[in-house]
Protein backbone atom coordinates (compact mmCIF):
# COMPACT_ATOMS: atom_id res chain seq x y z
CA UNK A 1 0.00 0.00 0.00
CA UNK A 2 1.22 3.34 -1.00
CA UNK A 3 1.82 5.69 1.87
CA UNK A 4 0.75 9.01 1.31
CA UNK A 5 1.48 12.19 2.86
CA UNK A 6 -1.73 12.48 4.65
CA UNK A 7 -1.55 9.35 5.91
CA UNK A 8 1.56 10.17 7.46
CA UNK A 9 -0.36 13.49 8.59
CA UNK A 10 -3.27 11.79 10.33
CA UNK A 11 -0.90 9.80 12.48
CA UNK A 12 1.08 12.59 13.46
CA UNK A 13 -2.45 14.37 14.41
CA UNK A 14 -2.85 10.83 16.03
CA UNK A 15 -0.40 9.95 17.92
CA UNK A 16 1.81 13.36 18.27
CA UNK A 17 5.03 11.96 17.00
CA UNK A 18 7.86 13.12 14.42
CA UNK A 19 6.46 12.73 10.63
CA UNK A 20 9.66 10.54 10.08
CA UNK A 21 8.24 7.99 13.07
CA UNK A 22 5.40 7.94 11.38
CA UNK A 23 5.89 7.25 8.10
CA UNK A 24 8.62 4.27 9.87
CA UNK A 25 5.47 3.06 11.50
CA UNK A 26 3.14 2.91 8.62
CA UNK A 27 5.93 1.05 6.33
CA UNK A 28 6.32 -1.33 8.84
CA UNK A 29 2.73 -2.43 9.30
CA UNK A 30 1.23 -1.69 5.45
CA UNK A 31 -0.52 1.16 5.59
CA UNK A 32 -2.66 -0.24 8.58
CA UNK A 33 -3.20 3.24 10.52
CA UNK A 34 -4.63 1.57 13.16
CA UNK A 35 -2.07 -1.18 13.72
CA UNK A 36 0.24 2.08 13.09
CA UNK A 37 -0.82 3.72 16.49
CA UNK A 38 -0.80 0.49 18.36
CA UNK A 39 2.78 -0.14 17.24
CA UNK A 40 4.59 3.37 18.17
CA UNK A 41 2.23 3.19 21.53
CA UNK A 42 4.53 0.04 22.41
CA UNK A 43 7.71 1.43 21.19
CA UNK A 44 6.67 4.16 22.90
CA UNK A 45 6.11 3.15 26.35
CA UNK A 46 9.85 0.51 25.68
CA UNK A 47 11.42 4.06 25.07
CA UNK A 48 9.98 5.55 28.12
CA UNK A 49 10.99 3.01 30.43
CA UNK A 50 14.45 2.86 28.98
CA UNK A 51 14.74 7.00 29.60
CA UNK A 52 13.12 6.46 33.85
CA UNK A 53 16.39 5.82 35.26
CA UNK A 54 17.82 9.17 33.97
CA UNK A 55 17.68 11.93 36.37
CA UNK A 56 15.26 14.18 36.24
CA UNK A 57 15.84 17.47 38.62
CA UNK A 58 13.75 20.19 36.91
CA UNK A 59 10.40 20.54 36.33
CA UNK A 60 7.51 22.54 37.75
CA UNK A 61 5.20 22.96 41.07
CA UNK A 62 1.18 23.30 39.94
CA UNK A 63 -1.58 23.78 42.80
CA UNK A 64 -5.13 23.93 42.39
CA UNK A 65 -7.46 24.83 44.96
CA UNK A 66 -11.27 24.14 44.89
CA UNK A 67 -13.76 27.16 44.21
CA UNK A 68 -14.69 27.49 47.85
CA UNK A 69 -10.87 27.45 48.62
CA UNK A 70 -11.69 25.16 51.59
CA UNK A 71 -9.37 22.35 49.64
CA UNK A 72 -5.56 22.33 47.98
CA UNK A 73 -3.48 20.17 46.39
CA UNK A 74 0.16 21.16 45.58
CA UNK A 75 2.01 18.46 42.38
CA UNK A 76 5.77 18.43 41.45
CA UNK A 77 6.65 17.36 38.00
CA UNK A 78 10.11 16.75 37.09
CA UNK A 79 11.96 16.70 33.67
CA UNK A 80 15.41 16.49 32.88
CA UNK A 81 15.72 19.81 31.35
CA UNK A 82 14.68 23.36 31.95
CA UNK A 83 13.53 23.87 28.69
CA UNK A 84 10.80 21.10 28.68
CA UNK A 85 9.36 22.22 32.20
CA UNK A 86 8.47 25.64 29.79
CA UNK A 87 6.83 23.52 27.20
CA UNK A 88 2.90 23.25 26.72
CA UNK A 89 3.09 19.59 26.58
CA UNK A 90 4.56 19.57 29.67
CA UNK A 91 2.97 22.26 31.55
CA UNK A 92 -0.56 21.01 29.86
CA UNK A 93 0.01 17.40 31.49
CA UNK A 94 0.70 18.84 34.51
CA UNK A 95 -1.72 20.77 35.16
CA UNK A 96 -4.73 17.56 34.26
CA UNK A 97 -2.56 15.53 36.89
CA UNK A 98 -3.08 18.39 39.66
CA UNK A 99 -6.90 18.97 38.60
CA UNK A 100 -7.38 14.62 39.00
CA UNK A 101 -5.61 15.26 42.09
CA UNK A 102 -7.77 17.88 43.89
CA UNK A 103 -11.35 16.12 42.43
CA UNK A 104 -10.07 12.18 42.63
CA UNK A 105 -8.64 12.88 45.92
CA UNK A 106 -6.27 10.11 45.50
CA UNK A 107 -4.49 8.62 48.93
CA UNK A 108 -1.22 8.26 47.45
CA UNK A 109 1.47 8.63 44.66
CA UNK A 110 0.47 4.88 43.23
CA UNK A 111 -2.87 5.66 43.06
CA UNK A 112 -2.51 8.96 41.43
CA UNK A 113 -0.96 7.57 39.19
CA UNK A 114 -2.96 5.10 38.07
CA UNK A 115 -6.36 7.43 37.87
CA UNK A 116 -7.66 8.47 34.26
CA UNK A 117 -5.78 11.05 33.31
CA UNK A 118 -9.25 12.51 31.99
CA UNK A 119 -12.75 11.59 33.71
CA UNK A 120 -13.82 8.89 31.13
CA UNK A 121 -10.27 8.42 29.88
CA UNK A 122 -9.29 4.66 29.01
CA UNK A 123 -5.97 5.75 29.68
CA UNK A 124 -4.06 6.28 32.95
CA UNK A 125 -2.12 9.39 34.25
CA UNK A 126 1.09 6.89 33.88
CA UNK A 127 0.21 5.80 31.00
CA UNK A 128 0.27 9.45 29.42
CA UNK A 129 3.48 9.96 31.16
CA UNK A 130 5.13 7.38 29.52
CA UNK A 131 3.35 8.67 26.16
CA UNK A 132 4.97 12.01 26.81
CA UNK A 133 8.56 10.42 27.59
CA UNK A 134 8.17 8.94 24.58
CA UNK A 135 7.45 12.40 22.43
CA UNK A 136 9.71 14.62 24.19
CA UNK A 137 12.78 12.57 24.45
CA UNK A 138 13.22 13.17 27.90
CA UNK A 139 12.34 11.36 31.57
CA UNK A 140 9.39 13.02 32.78
CA UNK A 141 8.62 11.76 36.64
CA UNK A 142 5.11 12.63 38.76
CA UNK A 143 7.32 12.93 42.04
CA UNK A 144 5.35 13.53 44.79
CA UNK A 145 1.72 15.35 45.75
CA UNK A 146 0.27 16.83 49.11
CA UNK A 147 -2.94 17.89 49.96
CA UNK A 148 -4.79 20.50 52.00
CA UNK A 149 -8.18 21.16 53.64
CA UNK A 150 -9.52 23.28 56.37
CA UNK A 151 -13.14 22.85 56.02
CA UNK A 152 -14.14 25.42 58.79
CA UNK A 153 -11.61 28.12 57.14
CA UNK A 154 -9.23 28.78 53.65
CA UNK A 155 -6.18 26.96 52.17
CA UNK A 156 -4.10 29.56 50.41
CA UNK A 157 -1.10 29.36 48.25
CA UNK A 158 1.41 31.08 46.87
CA UNK A 159 3.52 30.07 43.58
CA UNK A 160 6.70 31.78 43.25
CA UNK A 161 7.95 30.74 39.35
CA UNK A 162 6.19 27.93 38.94
CA UNK A 163 9.91 26.43 41.04
CA UNK A 164 8.04 26.92 44.62
CA UNK A 165 5.01 26.02 46.09
CA UNK A 166 3.39 26.99 48.92
CA UNK A 167 -0.18 25.42 50.48
CA UNK A 168 -1.50 26.98 53.75
CA UNK A 169 -4.41 25.71 56.00
CA UNK A 170 -6.23 28.45 58.34
CA UNK A 171 -8.68 28.20 60.62
CA UNK A 172 -10.44 31.83 60.25
CA UNK A 173 -8.76 34.55 58.98
CA UNK A 174 -8.90 35.27 54.97
CA UNK A 175 -8.11 34.35 51.91
CA UNK A 176 -5.75 37.38 51.55
CA UNK A 177 -3.80 36.30 54.94
CA UNK A 178 -3.74 32.88 53.56
CA UNK A 179 -1.91 33.49 50.77
CA UNK A 180 0.33 36.26 52.88
CA UNK A 181 1.22 33.42 55.20
CA UNK A 182 1.77 31.29 52.48
CA UNK A 183 4.12 33.70 50.77
CA UNK A 184 6.29 34.00 54.04
CA UNK A 185 6.83 30.80 53.74
CA UNK A 186 8.04 30.33 50.77
CA UNK A 187 10.61 32.77 51.54
CA UNK A 188 11.63 31.94 55.09
CA UNK A 189 11.04 28.11 55.24
CA UNK A 190 9.82 27.38 58.60
CA UNK A 191 10.30 24.02 59.64
CA UNK A 192 6.94 24.03 61.15
CA UNK A 193 4.19 26.13 62.50
CA UNK A 194 5.15 26.39 66.49
CA UNK A 195 7.98 25.10 69.22
CA UNK A 196 5.60 22.54 70.46
CA UNK A 197 5.58 20.92 67.15
CA UNK A 198 9.90 20.99 66.47
CA UNK A 199 11.05 17.53 67.19
CA UNK A 200 12.39 16.71 70.53
CA UNK A 201 15.60 15.13 69.14
CA UNK A 202 16.99 18.65 67.29
CA UNK A 203 16.32 20.87 70.46
CA UNK A 204 18.69 18.27 72.45
CA UNK A 205 20.85 18.47 69.88
CA UNK A 206 21.49 22.60 69.54
CA UNK A 207 21.17 22.87 73.47
CA UNK A 208 23.87 20.34 73.62
CA UNK A 209 25.99 22.67 70.59
CA UNK A 210 24.92 25.80 73.01
CA UNK A 211 25.82 23.63 76.29
CA UNK A 212 29.53 23.44 74.72
CA UNK A 213 29.54 27.12 73.54
CA UNK A 214 29.07 28.39 76.77
CA UNK A 215 31.13 25.69 79.06
CA UNK A 216 34.11 27.77 77.75
CA UNK A 217 32.59 30.72 79.11
CA UNK A 218 33.68 29.59 82.38
CA UNK A 219 30.67 31.28 84.18
CA UNK A 220 28.42 29.25 86.50
CA UNK A 221 26.32 26.18 86.03
CA UNK A 222 23.05 28.28 86.86
CA UNK A 223 23.86 31.04 84.28
CA UNK A 224 24.96 28.33 81.66
CA UNK A 225 21.85 26.92 81.60
CA UNK A 226 19.45 30.28 81.86
CA UNK A 227 21.94 31.32 78.47
CA UNK A 228 21.19 27.82 76.76
CA UNK A 229 17.25 28.62 78.11
CA UNK A 230 17.88 31.67 75.75
CA UNK A 231 19.33 30.35 73.22
CA UNK A 232 17.22 27.66 72.60
CA UNK A 233 14.17 30.43 72.62
CA UNK A 234 15.68 32.42 70.41
CA UNK A 235 16.27 28.83 67.71
CA UNK A 236 13.07 28.00 68.43
CA UNK A 237 11.53 31.10 66.97
CA UNK A 238 13.93 31.43 64.49
CA UNK A 239 12.37 28.23 62.87
CA UNK A 240 8.65 28.12 63.65
CA UNK A 241 6.62 29.94 61.47
CA UNK A 242 4.70 31.90 64.42
CA UNK A 243 7.84 32.73 65.71
CA UNK A 244 9.78 34.67 62.73
CA UNK A 245 9.31 37.92 61.69
CA UNK A 246 6.49 38.76 59.08
CA UNK A 247 8.43 38.65 55.59
CA UNK A 248 5.77 41.69 55.09
CA UNK A 249 6.63 43.73 57.99
CA UNK A 250 9.25 42.62 59.74
CA UNK A 251 8.29 44.53 62.56
CA UNK A 252 5.71 41.76 63.66
CA UNK A 253 5.66 38.37 64.01
CA UNK A 254 3.86 35.72 61.82
CA UNK A 255 2.12 35.17 65.22
CA UNK A 256 0.96 38.92 66.19
CA UNK A 257 -0.24 38.86 62.45
CA UNK A 258 -2.65 35.66 63.16
CA UNK A 259 -3.93 37.45 66.30
CA UNK A 260 -4.94 40.76 64.70
CA UNK A 261 -6.88 38.17 61.61
CA UNK A 262 -8.70 35.96 64.06
CA UNK A 263 -6.87 33.13 62.19
CA UNK A 264 -5.12 29.96 63.57
CA UNK A 265 -2.52 28.10 61.01
CA UNK A 266 -3.52 24.36 61.08
CA UNK A 267 -0.98 23.30 58.72
CA UNK A 268 1.67 24.51 55.33
CA UNK A 269 3.40 22.19 52.72
CA UNK A 270 6.20 23.63 50.92
CA UNK A 271 7.64 22.60 47.36
CA UNK A 272 10.56 23.41 45.73
CA UNK A 273 11.85 21.96 42.21
CA UNK A 274 14.62 19.25 42.64
CA UNK A 275 15.49 19.58 46.06
CA UNK A 276 16.46 16.61 47.56
CA UNK A 277 17.39 15.47 44.18
CA UNK A 278 20.77 14.42 43.40
CA UNK A 279 21.81 16.29 39.75
CA UNK A 280 24.29 14.72 37.57
CA UNK A 281 27.51 17.57 37.21
CA UNK A 282 28.00 17.62 33.72
CA UNK A 283 31.29 18.88 32.03
CA UNK A 284 30.14 20.71 29.09
CA UNK A 285 34.13 20.82 27.60
CA UNK A 286 33.86 16.91 28.58
CA UNK A 287 30.65 16.12 26.79
CA UNK A 288 32.01 18.21 23.55
CA UNK A 289 35.22 16.71 23.37
CA UNK A 290 33.35 12.88 23.90
CA UNK A 291 31.35 13.82 21.06
CA UNK A 292 34.43 15.12 18.92
CA UNK A 293 36.01 11.34 19.47
CA UNK A 294 33.06 9.62 18.97
CA UNK A 295 32.65 11.49 15.29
Amino acid sequence: MEITAALVRELRERTGSGMMECKKALVETQGDIDAAVELMRKTGLAKADKKSGRVAAEGAVIIRLSEDATQGVMVEINSETDFVSKADDFLNFAAQVAQQALSQKPVDLGALLELPFQNGDVKTINTRRQELVAKIGENINVRRFVTMQSPAGVVGSYLHGGRIGVLVGLRGGSAAVAKDIAMHVAANKPVCVSAEQVPSDIVEKEKDIFRAQAAESGKPAAIIEKMISGRVQKFLAEITLVGQPFVKNPEITVEKLLQEAKATVIGFERFEVGEGIEKKQENFAEEVMAQVRGG
